[in-house]
């Protein structure tokens, strides 16, 4: 079994949450799809912790934007702040690694391909929100099991061996045959209505979608110390 997960930005109390979590529940193979820093207080230490305990990490766009491999052009006004702020704080040996950790990661043997954004054309960031761009995403990956983040909302495409798509947001059993891709939530910065740190638990027979209530009020005091926007202080209260 793997716990998956993914946009941590910068937010240790939800990722020392989720992360106690894995334990509890055993699991020892834990996967990261990008996104460490951006938006929240502490990257240099969820980039160590993640380094620490995840068995791959791969790049996200915010990642990118911190090290200098994508311009921050079209990032909002907060985002961009944020990344800016990340730079003045972030230690250069973990700005460096950020650029050195791929954008996709294919697992051919276990079956999972493992990508920030999309399978199409992973290093431009592209979203994955509509059943149409599923459709035509599958087509770039060869596995079972693709596995994306980037969105910060957590569901599970099936693709039936019969044909037609069908979305579930809490955990499937995986049917033989059946493809997959597999939004797996964010950690640190939840965009579905719900507050609470969110990440994945796949194995050759299920997905399920986990959530993992943290101090988010430790981070929100962190993050107005640190005179990070006032916007994305609040949005962390409401999951959005």
């Amino acid at each position: 079994m793997y716990a998956v997960l993914s946009d941590v930005h910068s937010n240790l109390e939800a990722l020392q949450s989720v992360l106690k979590d894995i334990k509890r529940r055993g699991v020892r193979e834990v996967l990261f799809l990008g996104d460490a820093v951006g938006y929240g207080p502490d990257p240099d230490r969820c980039l160590t912790l993640l380094q620490e305990e995840c068995e791959i990490l791969i790049a996200g766009n915010h990642d990118w934007g911190v090290c200098g491999l994508t311009g921050i052009d079209s990032f909002n006004e907060n985002a961009r702040a944020a990344i800016m702020w990340t730079k003045t704080v972030m230690r250069p040996e973990n700005i460096n690694a950020l650029g050195t950790a791929p954008v996709r990661v294919d697992l051919g043997d276990k079956g999972i391909t493992l990508v920030h954004s999309t399978p199409w054309e992973p290093e431009k960031w592209h979203y994955l929100l509509y059943l149409a761009e599923a459709e035509s995403n599958f087509q770039h990956f060869d596995t079972a099991v693709c596995l994306i983040g980037h969105s910060h909302s957590p569901v599970i495409i099936e693709r039936r061996l019969s044909g037609g798509l069908s979305t579930n947001k809490k955990g499937v059993d995986m049917g033989t045959g059946n493809r997959y891709i597999i939004n797996v939530g964010s950690v640190g910065q939840p965009r579905d209505g719900d507050p609470r740190a969110c990440y994945t638990l796949v194995d050759e027979e299920r997905v399920e979608i986990v959530k993992v209530p943290y101090r988010v009020e430790i981070t929100q005091k962190k993050m107005t110390r640190a005179g990070l926007p006032l916007f994305l202080v609040e949005r962390l209260a409401v999951g959005m």
